[in-house]
């Protein structure tokens, strides 16, 4: 096999696949996939692609055979070496659909390795997850990502909370904005990681919520700034700081 790796290609159509990936192995594209290419990507048999499936790196394949509902590719050979993604996790009160669906896919840009829906005393409204799913998979393909974050189930805060793992650090960005600056916070902290980032919903975290939250031992409390932001503006914001003092920027 080549061990000369190409530089990224942007230009080049990216497929997420749950096949395993090695020189000479042949995928088979499901129908939706096999549509995009075909229809709307107008590829043809010949044509190369990029496919990528968060273990194996990601790999240049030609398209062999395109049928009505099935799609097959043929891999050639390794195109980027597999990359590990901080362990950084985004914790959210779910907010309206195309601000969800908006702030999932800059979240996967911004390169946090799961996210996870928190049920808060305020929050108004749900998610769907295999939209979530659908939407982090696109984002991934599109920014040029080697993995997909893990969509995580639904949870309550108090059972969040309660199941916490021994050596997971927490952000809780405190809309009473009295607490010290995050930037200030991460630079301050000598954690490595793994962490997580806890955003609440529009009308914010209730005073009992943030009691508990400010004595949880694994929390930092951080303010935003001086300005009140929305809730996807305040987890994308959180999420760039963290990247560019602790993260991979």
């Amino acid at each position: 096999m080549s061990t000369a790796l190409e530089p990224f290609d942007f230009a080049k159509t990216r497929l997420y696949v749950g096949d395993d990936l090695a020189e000479g192995a042949e995928v088979v594209l499901d129908q939706g996939q096999t549509h995009y290419l075909a229809n709307v990507m107008r590829k043809s048999a010949g044509e190369t692609v990029l496919l990528f499936n968060g273990r194996d790196g990601e790999w240049l394949a030609e398209i062999a055979k395109i049928g009505k509902k099935a799609l097959n590719l043929r891999v050639l050979k390794l195109s980027r070496a597999q990359t590990i993604t901080p362990d950084l996790e985004l914790l959210f009160a779910p907010v309206k659909k195309l601000r969800l669906d908006f702030l999932v896919q800059k979240a996967t840009e911004l390169g946090v390795s799961a996210i996870r829906p928190v049920i808060t005393r305020r929050t108004n409204a749900r998610v769907k997850q295999d939209r979530m799913v659908a939407n982090v998979i696109e984002a991934a393909e599109q920014s040029g990502r080697l993995d997909v974050p893990e969509v995580k189930p639904e949870v309550r805060l108090d059972a969040l909370l309660a199941e916490w793992p021994e050596g997971r650090r927490l952000i809780f960005c405190d809309e009473a904005r009295d607490a010290a600056p995050l930037a200030e916070a991460l630079e301050k902290s000598d954690s490595d990681g793994p962490w997580s980032i806890l955003i609440g919903p529009e009308g914010g975290f209730t005073d009992e919520e943030r009691e508990t939250l400010r004595g949880f031992a694994p929390a930092i409390a951080v303010s935003l700034g001086p300005r009140i932001m929305r809730s996807d503006t305040a987890a994308l914001a959180a999420l760039a700081v963290f990247q560019a003092v602790k993260g991979d920027w």
